[in-house]
């Protein structure tokens, strides 16, 4: 477990931050982008979770522990250099296979998809997609972060994924489909 004793350092002050391997970066750097980004990503997954119901809000408990698990990856480059290595917690090919599970089940519940779908219905509908959105940009973050350096494979797509099951999610939340908000061309 992590221990902090103190919240407020002043390491920061001047604009740079440390990673999890003691590096220290600016606060600009790409990869604190990245981690601020699952932060509000994760942020918003609570405040959906406050709305939701059942297994979506069993499953929004588990996946805001994933998202912790994703920042602690993010806060450590794939090659520690110098020092002593130790093994790191990483974003694993398991919590995708458990998302894509969890968007098996939601779907197979829910009425047939006859149009785009307009974010709304339910407060919990609402919410979930408010979250899907913050996740794609958590998860162009990430992309642009691996475009300049090393990341764990299975980060974007965790984030991939997860912005799909929070759509089944709130289509789920909004009695099965049954109450889903329908996109009508031009109206």
């Amino acid at each position: 477990m992590i221990r902090l004793d103190r919240i407020y350092t002043g390491g920061g002050d001047e604009g740079e931050t440390s990673l999890g391997d003691g590096t220290r970066v600016p606060k600009t750097h790409p990869r604190i982008a990245a981690l601020a980004a699952v932060e509000e990503a994760n942020a918003a997954l609570g405040v959906a979770r406050l709305h939701a119901d059942g297994a979506v809000a069993e499953d929004l408990a588990r996946i805001q522990n994933d998202l912790f698990d994703l920042g602690a990856d993010l806060c450590v480059p794939l090659q520690e250099e110098g020092g002593e290595r130790r093994e790191r917690l990483r974003a694993s090919p398991a919590q995708v296979e458990r998302l894509e599970a969890a968007i098996d089940l939601l779907s197979a519940e829910l009425a047939p998809l006859t149009s785009f779908i307009l974010p709304g219905g339910s407060p919990a509908s609402a919410q979930l997609h408010l979250a899907r959105c913050v996740v794609r940009r958590a998860e162009l973050a990430v992309l642009t972060t691996a475009e300049k350096e090393g990341l764990s494979p299975s980060l974007p797509v965790y984030l991939n994924r997860l912005s799909d099951y929070l759509f089944v999610a709130a289509r789920q939340q909004n009695d099965g489909g049954k109450a889903d908000v329908l996109w009508k061309p031009g109206g």
